[in-house]
């Protein structure tokens, strides 16, 4: 197990506080030396912000999304994600594919339902929008790295590119890479039960060994410590992979029947941990990041509806799903209002990241040349353009189901 990101969350101030980031740098750099100092490999330091159009004027936002880069940047953050457009601020999704153009090191979301539990079909389009029109900035489409639908995401979730900030005061939260942790428990288990238990140690003494080094930081810096994201994150080698994880429990592939019920139970061996938590804690099923997801995908075992009917008993939605290139606006949207409605419905955080790539049809190979990408199949969309009344513009109020 390694952490993926020591993710701080700071206000910035437009124009930009440079005592904000100096203040920022140096904690991300202690924290980085506390963890590596105990054994923990740390993959990366990021920053995330409020959402931008929350602190910074239309007019400003080229000029602010390269200037907050760059000196992040120079304090030792990797990436930042300057959070989600909001749907009270309907210009502030068209304005993304431009900021994305501008730097490979920023991130965006875009959120699909609205603070009072509705969908807003506006923003299910216009994030379909970027979506399509990020496709182009980039070979193989990926400047959709850095853009995600969020549905329901509060925030401080550390994960990219989903994270946002709320607030000025800063605060920090860990994403960590643990599926390993996963497919050594299955391995020695004897039983569901013991696989079960095994898991649940393993993740409960990493965190206790996390966050007493994340309180002292805390504590000693004034930067209030959000939680740890055990999100089961994949890494593409068999060891680190939660699709093997998955059939180590008895599947003979992943997306075939009995799926949905493996997704269940890791999901709640999840829950049953103790531990103070942020963001997602679900299962994540990035089909581009594991190396057993990717071969399903490319077998034509696993497809989008499997991976969307998943979501409904775990993770973070849909990740990293490679689409044909040709794949239209209003196809995108049916897909995102589906979402939209289950993370709703369901009352838990979901998103979508999903790469249409230019020149590729369903069944073309991908050709990612990226160390955190397994290669995969072009996945087939199964959607139509909507028509009558979900092609308007209402915002849909769903409320989630009471038992």
């Amino acid at each position: 197990m390694r952490i993926r990101s020591i993710t701080c969350f700071v206000h910035p101030r437009w124009p930009v506080s440079e005592l904000v980031f100096q203040k920022a740098g140096l904690f991300a750099r202690m924290a980085r030396q506390s963890f590596e100092n105990a054994g923990y490999a740390v993959q990366t330091v990021r920053m995330a912000t409020p959402p931008f159009a929350e602190f910074i004027t239309e007019q400003d936002y080229a000029q602010a999304g390269t200037h907050i880069d760059v000196i992040a940047h120079s304090e030792g953050f990797e990436y930042v994600s300057l959070g989600p457009a909001l749907t009270g601020v309907p210009q502030s999704y068209a304005a993304i594919p431009e900021l994305l153009s501008r730097s490979g090191n920023l991130f965006f979301g875009g959120h699909l339902t609205t603070p009072n539990a509705e969908v807003s079909l506006s923003a299910v389009r216009a994030c379909a929008q970027v979506i399509h029109q990020a496709a182009t900035l980039e070979a193989n489409g990926f400047a959709n790295l850095r853009f995600a639908a969020l549905a329901n995401v509060p925030p401080w979730a550390p994960f990219f590119p989903a994270a946002y900030h709320q607030g000025k005061s800063p605060a920090f939260a860990l994403a960590l890479e643990a599926a390993d942790l996963a497919v050594s428990a299955f391995t020695e288990a004897q039983s569901l039960q013991d696989a079960r238990q095994k898991l649940v140690d393993r993740i409960e003494a990493h965190a206790r060994d996390l966050q007493t080094i994340a309180q002292r930081l805390a504590d000693a810096y004034g930067v209030e410590f959000k939680g740890l994201d055990f999100t089961l994150a994949p890494f593409p080698q068999p060891d680190k992979s939660i699709g093997v994880a998955l059939e180590l429990l008895g599947l003979p592939a992943l997306g075939l029947a009995g799926s949905l019920a493996a997704s269940a139970f890791l999901t709640e061996t999840l829950d049953q941990a103790v531990f103070k938590r942020s963001g997602f804690n679900g299962l994540m099923l990035p089909l581009l990041e594991d190396a057993t997801l990717a071969a399903r995908g490319a077998q034509g075992v696993l497809g989008v509806n499997d991976l969307l009917l998943y979501s409904a008993v775990c993770g973070t939605g849909l990740d990293t799903i490679p689409l044909p290139g040709e794949t239209s606006v209003e196809q995108l949207s049916a897909l995102l209002l589906d979402l939209a409605a289950l993370a709703l419905r369901l009352d838990k955080p979901l998103t979508a990241r999903l790469m249409p790539i230019p020149g590729k049809a369903a069944g073309d190979d991908t050709n990612f040349n990226f160390e955190y990408f397994a290669n995969s199949k072009v996945l087939a969309l199964p959607a139509e353009p909507l028509t009558g009344l979900l092609s308007g513009d209402e915002n849909i109020a769903i409320q989630h189901r009471v038992d």
